[in-house]
């Protein structure tokens, strides 16, 4: 059904009007085929970007959208409820573009942003490494200074969303403490290089093998003494994990879109079921136990939409926001789970089949819980978040 939104303009309006008709005309009737093939949809989101919507919350002077996170995010949502794997993918995408538009030098966003985020080209983020995965400062995968100029990368990174797909990678890599200075030292001493594809050495893994969101295509990146140009450094050495810790915050906020917009999904799909089968005489729908389920499942679908919605408006703001965006991604990401599983309850014994879609939907709920941080992991920032400032007590 469609969803009730509060839009802060009515360009906002016409915006998620234009991407309903295109999610409907263009997502939705390839999604279930495309999934069940484990085929990447290249070709959609090179209309997507054509549409304008990979580049939704960046400045219009390169080449974006100059749109309120707000309403990216609710973009992001009704993308999601037709296809959550396109959807993650336009949130990665943006969570790639966020470090050169933020801390990139004025001619790496004069020559770069401006292709990056108008989609002719289609971005990954390279964070994670199999045994650094939530704790990004134990990553190994390093880039040491070369003759001459430059750097030399070498290393392996893990769980890259289009991985062997995307035609630019924001990497992290560690850099030595004497190239970045006694301060950059340690678990500091981390670096952000804008890599791509076709520079030697780099090469990326097979698909993993995944459960669900199988038209994404997550891989490993092998760094085997990738030449890396010194122009390719993102913002200054030894300075990476901070950089990618605050596109995090904004990323969290674009998974928490998207898993909303899969509950919604699943929502839909239960109510439709729910009104037309039949028991005991009646629709199912008005058994009191199964108005009950639905019920539950709305109120977790609105209540983690508003929780996201108050973290993009505090962004919009410039307040701080990282607390809420862990909130908001903890509850919109466990909320998606719950909802998926309860609607292939509703749905019974055609939940657990492939002629309905329930049950691909619980398959890609759970993956949410896990990236962009896990709920773990969130569990921490927001548990820190409360006591790092709190005074103690006095005898």
């Amino acid at each position: 059904m469609a969803v009730e939104r509060d839009l802060p303009t009515r360009e906002a309006e016409d915006l998620l009007a234009l991407t309903r008709d295109l999610a409907d005309a263009e997502l939705a009737p390839k999604a279930a085929r495309y999934e069940r093939e484990e085929r990447f949809p290249r070709e959609v989101f090179r209309l997507l970007g054509e549409a304008g919507l990979l580049g939704l919350p960046f400045p219009e002077e390169v080449g974006g959208g100059g749109q309120p996170y707000e309403v990216y995010l609710q973009v992001l949502e009704e993308l999601a409820a037709r296809w959550a794997s396109v959807a993650l993918g336009i949130s990665v995408h943006t969570l790639a573009c966020s470090p050169i538009a933020n801390f990139g030098t004025e001619a790496q966003r004069r020559d770069l942003l401006p292709e990056l985020v108008g989609g002719g080209l289609l971005g990954a983020y390279c964070l994670s490494e199999a045994h650094a995965g939530s704790d990004p400062g134990a990553m190994r995968a390093s880039a040491t200074a070369a003759e001459g100029g430059g750097w030399t990368a070498r290393g392996e990174k893990a769980w890259v969303t289009h991985g062997g797909q995307a035609d630019f990678y924001t990497t992290f890599l560690r850099t030595p403490a004497d190239v970045v200075g006694a301060e950059g030292g340690g678990r500091r001493s981390i670096s952000c290089f804008h890599l791509t594809p076709d520079l030697p050495g780099f090469s990326p893994a097979p698909p993993e093998q995944k459960m669900g969101l199988t038209g994404s295509h997550t891989a490993a990146i092998r760094l085997d003494d990738v030449p890396v140009p010194a122009d390719r450094l993102i913002g200054e050495p030894g300075r990476g994990l901070g950089i990618a810790l605050a596109a995090l915050d904004s990323g969290r906020l674009g998974v928490s879109a998207v898993a909303v917009g899969l509950a919604q999904a699943a929502l839909d799909v239960a109510i439709a079921y729910a009104v037309e089968r039949e028991a005991f005489g009646r629709p199912i729908a008005e058994h009191q136990g199964v108005q009950f389920l639905l019920a539950d499942m709305a109120a977790a679908v609105e209540s983690a939409r508003a929780t996201y919605l108050v973290a993009a408006r505090r962004r919009d703001a410039g307040k701080p926001y990282s607390r809420q965006a862990s909130i908001a991604k903890l509850l919109a990401t466990d909320a998606a789970m719950k909802v998926t599983t309860d609607a292939v309850q509703v749905l019974g014994g055609a939940g657990y089949t492939r002629d309905h879609p329930a049950e691909r939907y619980m398959r890609e709920a759970k993956v949410f819980q896990i990236f962009e941080g896990t709920n773990q992991i969130q569990r921490m920032v927001i548990g820190r978040s409360l006591t790092e400032k709190a005074v103690p007590p006095t005898a």
